[in-house]
This record gives structure tokens, C-alpha cells and sequence, in this order.
């Protein structure tokens, strides 16, 4: 029998907390019944909620604190606040001692990545990590990094982006040599802010082994797929992420309004409820939720602050596949192999 999963929760991140994460964890332990659970936290609330749910309370354990970072702390804030008694940072120091393989929390983001940096570090080569998510497209499947780790970046960042993302798509989707992008506010070479050029004419210089570099793709290609992995700095990442989920969000009103408004729509919806379901499944954008800092010494994953139990369990789900399948050991081994690409050295190639 498998060695279990042992996911810490950060029981009091995100809006809602204890009532979301919670619920989302059961969830979760329902398609892997495989897991084992770690919830910090206020116990009393997070004891209230699991009497609701036997089979979660049977496959956890819970650890008390009474200090719980709030969503708008800042990052220096949360670090002097909270370093060694917050649910968040004890969640995280249970990786770094090997109590839990991964943490996944709902919380301020920037505290996350602060915690997580300052706990975990980073490896070798790797100055910024970055939040990497797997996108559904038209084509199938991309990642897409960074969505909100970073804001801004040079091109020695954007590189290292790439680099990661490209490791990250071999492992995930079986590919030797994933396509790149940068994602650009049109496809010719003049066109996007000095950063992101020079970034392009650096990997096209590079000429990695490991990804195939096919240029700029606008917002649009995120969705056609255009390439493998999409590489951004947070700023503009986080937006796209947030545009694609309200973008599915209103469509979805659209068509429960227009399937309700005539007698004639409510029949039609009876014989088409099998495609409206499926295209609501999968316009869902509860599974897009969970991204994977990408560039730590440990697997953490970070859940939208806002989402309902069922998004987070999607989260909790992303961070079980990265132990179950050693994604994170494989993606480290690339870029432990491809690591000059990561170096300053590297930028001496446009000198």
C-alpha cells in the first residue's frame, strides 16, 4: 500500500477560512481517500466543523494558534507577526521538518510567498520563485507562470520563468521540448515594454535545449493554447487569471438568464442540458484554483482567498498530485541539469 499524503492546511486562510477549508479538505479526501491532514489553526472552529464530517476527523489531526494572518497584512507585517505561531507559517514549517509534504493555504498572498521564501528557500539559481498554474485551452492544457508572485521582473526573471515553466510542462504533459511564450501586448519583435524584449532576444540567444522559444503571444493565445507554457511577470499574470475566471463567471449568468427568460428556452435547455452541463463543467473556474510555487525547497500551494469549498478542494487536489507524483523532485532534477540557464552568466551571451 502507497505511503500516505500529509497536507498541512493553513485552516484560517482565504475571506471565509475555517468554514472553506475545512469542508474543501473533505472534499478532497473523498477522490483520495489516500490523504492525511494537518489543520492549524483555532481549534474550537476547526473541531466544530469537523464533528460535521467523521471521515475527515478520522484522517486528522489538529494543532492550535491563536494567530491567524490577516488577508491585508503586508508581507514585512505578517513576518514579524506571525514567524512561528501563525496557521500559515506553521503549516508551512511542517514541509520544511518533514511533518507534511505539502502546505496549501487560501491566505495573503504575499505573506504566503514571504513565509515560504524566508522557511523554505529557494534553489539553487533561483532569485524569485513564481506561482505556476495548469491552464485549460482549446488545445488541451498549459502552464502559465507567473500568476502573482513577483511583480515585475527583469529578463534575467522572465529566463528563469521560462525555465521553470518548461520543466514543469515536461513533467506534467510528456513533452522533451515544450513551446514557449512571453505574453506581450502584440506578436512583433518592437512591440512590449524593454523587459520583455530583451527577455525574448535572451532565450532566442540561449537557444535552451530544454524548451523551444516560439516568441510573443497576446492575451488571447492563453486561452487558444498557443504555446506550452505562457511566461508573464505576477502583475499582468494575476490580471489574466482574475479576467479568465469573471469572464466565465459572466458568461455562465448569460446562459442561465437566457435559458430562463421564454417557455420555449426552459424546453430547449431539457433536450441540451447535456451540453450546458458540460460546457459549464468546463467553464468551472473553481479548477483553475491552485497554484504551485514554483523555485522553494518544498511543495506549496496557494488557493484564491475568495473560493468556495469546492475550489479549494481543487487546490488541495493539486498539491496531493505534486507528492503522489513526485513532480516536484522531477521538475527540481531539470532544473538542477539546466540550472546555467538560470546563472547571470547566462545574460553574458548578449554582450
Amino acid at each position: 500500500m502507497p505511503q500516505k499524503v500529509r497536507i498541512a492546511l493553513d485552516a484560517m486562510g482565504g475571506d471565509i477560512g475555517v468554514s472553506v477549508v475545512v469542508p474543501g479538505a473533505a472534499i478532497s479526501l473523498g477522490r483520495h481517500p489516500d490523504t492525511e491532514f494537518l489543520l492549524y489553526g483555532d481549534s474550537k472552529q476547526i473541531e466544530a466543523q469537523l464533528a460535521r464530517l467523521p471521515a475527515l476527523k478520522a484522517a486528522s489531526r489538529v494543532i492550535h494558534t491563536d494567530v491567524a494572518i490577516a488577508m491585508d497584512d503586508k508581507p514585512s507585517q505578517a513576518l514579524r507577526r506571525g514567524r512561528k505561531t501563525s496557521s500559515m507559517w506553521l503549516a508551512i514549517d511542517a514541509v520544511k521538518k518533514g511533518e507534511a509534504d505539502v502546505a496549501v493555504s487560501a491566505g495573503n498572498t504575499g505573506a504566503l510567498m514571504a513565509m515560504a521564501r524566508f522557511n523554505l528557500r529557494t534553489l539553487p539559481g533561483i532569485d524569485k520563485p513564481a506561482i505556476a498554474a495548469v491552464w485549460p485551452t482549446m488545445r488541451g492544457e498549459s502552464v502559465v507562470l507567473d500568476l502573482g508572485a513577483t511583480i515585475g521582473g527583469d529578463a534575467q526573471h522572465l529566463t528563469a520563468l521560462a525555465v521553470m515553466g518548461s520543466a514543469m510542462a515536461r513533467v506534467l504533459f510528456d513533452i522533451e521540448r515544450p513551446t514557449v511564450s512571453l505574453l506581450n501586448i502584440g506578436v512583433e519583435e518592437v512591440k512590449g515594454v524593454e523587459e520583455v524584449r530583451a527577455a525574448a532576444d535572451m532565450l532566442r540567444a540561449l537557444n535552451l535545449p530544454q524548451l523551444e522559444f516560439i516568441g510573443f503571444i497576446e492575451g488571447d493565445g492563453i486561452g487558444k493554447g498557443s504555446a506550452d507554457v505562457i511566461v508573464t511577470e505576477g502583475f499582468s499574470g494575476n490580471i489574466a487569471l482574475k479576467t479568465a475566471e469573471g469572464t466565465a463567471r459572466q458568461i455562465g449568468e448569460y446562459l442561465r438568464s437566457a435559458m430562463s427568460r421564454t417557455w420555449s428556452s426552459r424546453i430547449g435547455y431539457l433536450f441540451a442540458r447535456g451540453a450546458f452541463k458540460a460546457l459549464r463543467d468546463k467553464m468551472d473556474p473553481r479548477k483553475l484554483n491552485g497554484g504551485v510555487f514554483l523555485g522553494l525547497n518544498g511543495v506549496v500551494v496557494k488557493s484564491h482567498g475568495g473560493t468556495d469549498a469546492e475550489g479549494f478542494a481543487y487546490a488541495v487536489d493539486v498539491g496531493y498530485e505534486m507528492v503522489r507524483y513526485d513532480l516536484l523532485n522531477k521538475i527540481n532534477q531539470t532544473l538542477n541539469r539546466d540550472s546555467g540557464a538560470l546563472t547571470p552568466a547566462a545574460q553574458g551571451v548578449l554582450s
